[in-house]
């Protein structure tokens, strides 16, 4: 069973997960992935993958986990988190700990294994941010869970272990640290101003537009004003919501249009980088929030953390956001 434990100081949880220490990927760096032999996310090989919760583009007589769909989810058969048993949260002297339980899974973004996402039609990448949504709203009846975080994990560098286009979900029983600080900041804006930070924000980068990357009817992408790591981008709706999973389906398809174009301006502009991108949203069960606001943060596998990044928390940054958003615009997309 793997295990949250909480740091007393800061209040930071970490997942021991002594069972992914069996993917050498986990455990040092781990050779990059092999191009050829079996893929467990190909059509053909469905039964190489725990069983699909979700999938679609299938023909509805068509047998489950069989060929034939354009997005799968399925169980990660190495998890972070277990979904099955109790939390059971208990102390240890002044320590915090309880059971590992939450979801982990796998949206295996399209049948085509030469294909990434942002190589896919529109239509299909807003099949697969639709499937983030449908995965969303089945967890969220889980009361054991209070948070989703959904993310991807492009190419060796940025952690993923198999080259076959996926993303990744998990249920988590807590809210995350760095999501917790973002609501409250969001929130002393909003107390003091009666104004999503967010929408300000959007406000400011689409008037100055120095930042600005990209733009539709719905989303605006930019290099954020204080980026973590070069070329770091961010995608965010243009009207007010808190919650991804709120987002209707054609709001989607213009949030996919927006990604994709991002992801390959990322790729002409800086030779197909590694990258992580991470959907921040609302916790499962809060109302639907007046000051915070759900976005997309995009992130090229550029630099590493070293000392000094680890021990103050600052982050340096070679690569001043104008210039970034400058050269990605300079970019087709």
């Amino acid at each position: 069973m793997p295990e949250l434990r909480r740091d007393p100081i800061v209040g930071r949880w970490v997942i021991i997960a002594t069972e992914r220490a069996r993917r050498p990927s986990d455990v040092g760096r781990g050779p990059a992935p092999s191009p050829g032999g079996l893929c467990p996310f190909c059509p053909g090989n469905e039964d190489k993958t725990p069983r699909e919760v979700y999938v679609s583009g299938r023909s509805p007589s068509a047998p489950a986990n069989s060929p034939g769909w354009k997005v799968r989810v399925v169980p990660n058969r190495f998890p972070a988190l277990k979904i099955e048993g109790d939390l059971d949260r208990r102390a240890e002297g002044i320590y915090d700990r309880m059971n590992g339980i939450g979801a982990h899974e796998v949206i295996i973004e399209n049948p085509d294994h030469a294909k990434a996402l942002e190589d896919l039609p529109a239509a299909d990448v807003t099949e697969v941010l639709f499937a983030y949504k449908a995965r969303i709203l089945d967890l969220r009846n889980d009361l054991r869970f209070k948070y989703i975080l959904l993310f991807k994990n492009h190419g060796h560098l940025a952690g993923a272990s198999l080259e076959h286009a996926h993303s990744q979900l998990i249920a988590l029983p807590v809210v995350p640290r760095q999501v917790i600080q973002e609501i409250e900041g969001a929130r002393r804006h909003y107390d003091l101003k009666e104004r999503c930070i967010f929408c300000d924000i959007v406000g400011q980068e689409r008037k100055d537009r120095s930042r600005l990357v990209f733009e539709n009817d719905e989303f605006v992408v930019f290099a954020p004003w204080a980026p973590r790591s070069p070329f770091e981008t961010w995608i965010v709706p243009r009207r007010h919501e808190s919650n991804y999973e709120a987002e209707p389906k054609e709001r989607l398809g213009l949030c996919a249009q927006a990604l994709a174009t991002t992801l390959r301006r990322i790729g002409a502009a800086l030779g197909n980088p590694a990258y992580n991108f991470i959907v921040h949203s609302n916790p499962l069960r809060d109302a639907p929030s007046a000051s915070y606001h759900w976005h997309i943060e995009v992130m090229p596998a550029l630099t590493q953390v070293a000392g000094f990044e680890w021990g103050s928390g600052f982050h340096i940054n070679p690569v001043p956001p104008e210039d970034a958003a400058e050269f990605l615009r300079k970019v087709a997309g």
